[in-house]
């Protein structure tokens, strides 16, 4: 558990949704969260589990040691400027999970020497399954370590340089998006060979669940997998070349570099 105070700037749906995967995981208590919002109403299943919700950012960056910014990237920077005084780099650190917000950026705004992290979560982290792919500046060892293991209560974290950063937002972020329409597609085909649309829809999740969970708990590569079920002159490999033919990997892999592009570019 830590025993440090967390204030989230930002009490939208990534804003509680860090602040209820920390509860759920008990990495926090609710005596140790803080949570701001300009309107507090939808806030009240926070509340009602003894979390502090405030609309006063000062007060509630003055009073954590643990900053994590949630803000929209359109007023990250009116906002933050306006508490700007309340920020002390001996003994916060400033996370952010914004889109698009270098670090250098909130180094600016904060001040030099602010001890900073730029996290880039996925939508999972509801469930406190996300991939957050996390950068620093003008941070211990120690604070590094406590960040990763606060972001792995919310699924897995990774250290990457922050060029990257653009790039885990499409595999990781947007990534969300191109496997639910691979089950989405999937649901469809089984429609067509005889399955009712719930019935598709459990198999189809579940398989792409289970085909994760062996990548990630036996730490093998996907071919190794695929090996295992396309026997000679079966429907499996059958089924895979004709996705092949139809232009499959190719279709997903410039996809991906067309999200990247656009992202790299705006």
């Amino acid at each position: 558990m830590s025993n440090k105070k967390i204030a989230i700037i930002g009490g939208g749906n990534l804003g509680k949704a860090i602040a209820q995967g920390l509860l759920k995981s008990g990495f926090s208590t609710p005596a140790d969260l803080t949570v701001t919002k300009r309107h507090l109403a939808s806030l009240s299943d926070l509340q009602s589990l003894g979390v502090q919700t405030i609309s006063d950012n000062e007060a509630a960056i003055r009073g954590a040691e643990v900053i994590v910014v949630a803000l929209k990237p359109y007023n990250v920077k009116e906002v933050l400027t306006q508490v700007k005084a309340a920020f002390d780099p001996s003994r916060h650190i400033l996370i952010s999970v914004i889109t698009g917000v270098t670090i250098d950026d909130l180094e600016q705004i904060a001040g030099a020497g602010m001890p900073v992290v730029r996290a880039m979560p996925n939508t999972a982290i509801a469930i406190q399954e996300s991939m957050t792919c996390i950068c620093h500046k003008n941070v211990s060892q120690q604070q590094e370590a406590y960040v990763t293991e606060m972001f792995n209560q919310l699924g897995v974290a990774v250290s990457i340089d922050e060029k990257l950063m653009e790039a885990a937002t499409v595999l990781g972020a947007c990534g969300i998006a191109y496997a639910l329409r691979f089950i989405r597609a999937s649901i469809q085909g089984g429609i067509e060979i005889g399955f009712d649309a719930r019935t598709a829809n459990l198999i189809a999740a579940q398989t792409v669940k289970g085909a994760a969970q062996l990548l990630i708990k036996e730490n093998r590569h996907p071919e190794e997998e695929i090996d295992k079920v396309t026997t000679p002159k079966g429907c499996t490999i059958a089924g895979l070349n004709e996705m092949e033919h139809q232009g499959f990997s190719s279709s997903l892999i410039k996809g991906i570099t067309v999200s990247y592009n656009k992202i790299a570019k705006d």
